[in-house]
């Protein structure tokens, strides 16, 4: 743990206080790298509340710039942000948050060749995406460089999400293996809000080794119904991005 972290532990005491985290889980955040794919409706409240938690690094990346139709979920940017490319404008609200993190803002639009130098090698990267080509390559780039991939997608009133880490779960082309990309997707700001939170937690508790990830699990949240499930999923053998993967090529944390 660097030493403005812990000047600043007050910040995060109460979270201290949980079962099993206390200074260790502390410093294991503090030195921690996440990539989060995404400043969006899901990247919002992902990358908020692991800057909140102390995460030491947060890479951000987005292509696109802050539009008005954007403000009803995407909680990091503001109106006076408008035209801003999103990624500085996360970068500007993260840092406000918590100014002991350090923030790299990628304004980059995601493609195989750039992967490397984008993505790096952090210790778990976050799909805060909205597309399928983009969510396929972050996939496939998190399989080959044995990088667990925290999943969530949202539709309107509804939501998913699950923790990938092949070969021990499925990768995302096994749940769906041909997505059909949607434009104008509907979705009112508390759903991703949702979904975004419980991606943090789950980074949070891979990052900590506290509690169980959703491995080979998806969940499903209904908010017309107020109504969690979550369903069973499994490797296809046949999957082209990680049916030839075996059990020793596996990098639990």
């Amino acid at each position: 743990m660097r030493k403005e972290e812990f000047d600043n532990l007050d910040r995060y005491q109460r979270q201290m206080l949980i079962t099993g985290w206390g200074h260790e889980g502390q410093s294991r955040l503090a030195d921690s790298c996440v990539f989060i794919a995404g400043a969006g409706g899901l990247g919002s409240p992902a990358s908020m509340y692991l800057v909140a938690a102390g995460v030491g690094e947060i890479r951000i990346c987005d292509s696109d710039s802050v539009n008005l139709s954007n403000l009803n979920r995407q909680i990091l940017h503001s109106d006076d942000r408008v035209g801003l490319p999103k990624a500085e404008s996360a970068g500007l609200t993260l840092r406000e948050l918590n100014p002991t993190i350090k923030i790299t803002s990628l304004n980059e639009h995601l493609e195989w060749d750039n992967l490397p130098d984008i993505i790096g090698c952090p210790d778990i990267v976050v799909d805060c995406l909205d597309n399928f080509h983009t969510r396929y390559l972050l996939n496939l780039y998190c399989i080959k460089q044995c990088i667990p991939l925290v999943h969530g997608a949202v539709r309107g009133m509804t939501g998913q999400a699950t923790f990938l880490q092949p070969p021990s779960t499925p990768c995302f082309r096994c749940i769906i293996p041909q997505g059909k990309e949607e434009e104008n997707i509907p979705v009112v700001g508390a759903t991703p809000g949702i979904i975004g939170c419980i991606q943090a937690l789950e980074v949070i508790k891979y990052l900590t080794g506290i509690g169980e990830n959703l491995k080979n699990r998806l969940m499903i949240f209904d908010g017309e119904l107020m109504a969690f499930e979550k369903f069973s999923i499994s490797r296809r053998p046949t999957c082209p991005d990680c049916g030839g993967l075996v059990a020793s090529q596996s990098n639990n944390k």
